[in-house]
């Protein structure tokens, strides 16, 4: 039995289909990210499980139990979303205790979840303050705490760390990744970024235009893409996609990862001119015009000394290729 399962799941608002026929099963104790362009139904359908939104049909079960007609309060789950959503009154301990005592439970009962909420984020010397006297990756912490300590069968996080800055995303992304190896909870993260999705997720679900392009761990969908879409949208900086013709093969389009095409001052099998050099430090990107393919992406690892309107040659691995028909479905 998962600890969610969605079968047909489809919405409309007015007559516009927003999912259309989602199957889902999500296992106890896994982390499956939804990652998609804008628009593609990723939150609306994070809404649908909570309750937020009701499914046009199908139906949703949390650990079998059927809950499409189960307010959201009583559905068992917490979420966590990308505004904090804090009361600007209430002291950081009493934002993350408010739940259990609006529920009832005894103040000795609150006070020990809250306390161990807050060692696991290491809020304990911020209890006192309230929601203005912190920063945003403190704020955030919170909102997580707050949804820990109701213990629920369910996690869903809607693009939580969307308002932080980029240091504060990655230190945020880290704790989030450890809470889930703590508490072994079931958690369902939605997010646009794809790096999010890779470095976060024991499954990753690929949406597009309200339907599940592909289901799997992250390097099986990096390595092993169903389709274009999925193809060009996991990894960053994203595959580049060949004229297979142009090349001498029968498949409609090559896909080649920007680290699987080689760079030389001297020949190679695409000549092209030096648009733009990114140097990165640990890594260096090199994006490459060319007559018949266009704007082509190559990564170097370590420092390259390119300079713009140099003429290049590049070299696709064949035997890291990907080779894709007319209807952008991987053929090999």
């Amino acid at each position: 039995m998962g600890a969610l399962t969605l079968t047909n799941i489809t919405k409309q608002f007015g007559t516009v289909d927003v999912i259309k026929g989602v199957d889902l099963t999500v296992e106890p104790g896994e982390f499956c990210v939804f990652v998609g362009p804008s628009g593609c139904g990723k939150s609306t359908l994070l809404r649908i499980i909570a309750g937020l939104e009701d499914a046009t049909g199908g139906e949703i079960a949390i650990e079998g139990r059927r809950v499409n007609e189960v307010a959201p309060a009583k559905r068992e789950i917490a979420m966590v979303f990308q505004s904090y959503a804090l009361y600007p009154h209430l002291t950081v301990r009493d934002n993350m205790g408010l739940a259990l005592k609006q529920a009832g439970q005894d103040k000795a009962t609150i006070a020990g979840a809250t306390d161990r909420a807050a060692g696991m984020l290491a809020l304990g010397a911020l209890l006192d303050r309230r929601p203005a006297e912190l920063s945003g990756g403190q704020r955030q912490r919170v909102a997580i705490g707050r949804a820990i300590v109701r213990t629920p069968k369910l996690f869903l996080f809607d693009e939580p760390l969307s308002n932080l800055d980029a240091a504060l995303r990655v230190q945020t992304r880290i704790e989030i990744a450890r809470l889930h190896r703590e508490l072994g909870a079931t958690m369902i993260y939605v997010t646009h970024d794809q790096v999010e999705a890779m470095t976060l997720a024991d499954r990753i679900v690929v949406l597009r235009a309200g339907r599940v392009e592909q289901t799997g761990a992250p390097m099986e969908l990096y390595n092993n893409p169903a389709n274009t879409f999925v193809a060009g949208f996991i990894g960053s900086p994203q595959m580049n996609f060949l004229k297979s013709g142009a090349l001498g093969l029968a498949s409609d389009s090559l896909g080649i990862r920007p680290e699987h095409l080689a760079l030389s001052r001297d020949a190679g099998a695409i000549p092209g001119t030096v648009s733009h050099v990114e140097k990165l430090g640990g890594e260096t990107l090199v994006y490459v015009r060319t007559d018949v393919h266009g704007l082509l992406t190559v990564r170097l690892f370590g420092e390259h000394d390119y300079t713009v309107d140099e003429a290049v040659h590049l070299t696709p691995d064949q035997a890291r290729a990907f080779h894709f028909g007319a209807d952008g479905l991987r053929l090999r």
